[in-house]
């Protein structure tokens, strides 16, 4: 399976735990990553509450452009949502961190998600979903 299947695949899941909570509804953005203007994986919305999600999963240690930090970012302030990063591990649940709680990679370019500072940092989706 390519990265790019599976991460459609994991953003799928995430969509229908969202609706299945009754209260929440998640979109899937057309274009994420493909066009210049700022896009987030996923959108989600429950009684006028929005967050803009940027959905990661794998083995272990993920990197994050740093372009899509700042367009998930700049969509957020104008949208009016809350910026998070999702991230789910091979056999793990999905964890969410906030812009702040990601690491900076060596070289400062990009950020870096790992399954211990996920588990450190991030909250799971029940917490959040009673947060939102």
């Amino acid at each position: 399976m390519s990265s790019k299947s599976k991460g459609s695949r994991l953003e799928r899941e995430l969509i229908n735990k969202f609706f299945e909570t009754g209260n929440h509804i998640a979109l899937r953005a057309a274009g994420s990553g493909s066009t210049p203007l700022p896009c987030p994986d996923l959108i989600v919305g429950c009684n006028g509450k929005v967050l803009a999600i940027e959905c990661k999963g794998g083995k272990n240690t993920r990197y994050i452009k740093k372009k899509q930090i700042d367009e998930l970012t700049e969509f957020s302030r104008i949208f009016g949502a809350k910026p998070l990063v999702g991230a789910r591990f091979n056999n793990t649940e999905w964890l969410f961190l906030k812009i702040e709680d990601l690491k900076k990679s060596k070289t400062g370019n990009n950020f870096v998600v790992d399954i211990n500072l996920a588990k450190d940092k991030g909250i799971t989706f029940n917490e959040l979903i009673r947060k939102e």
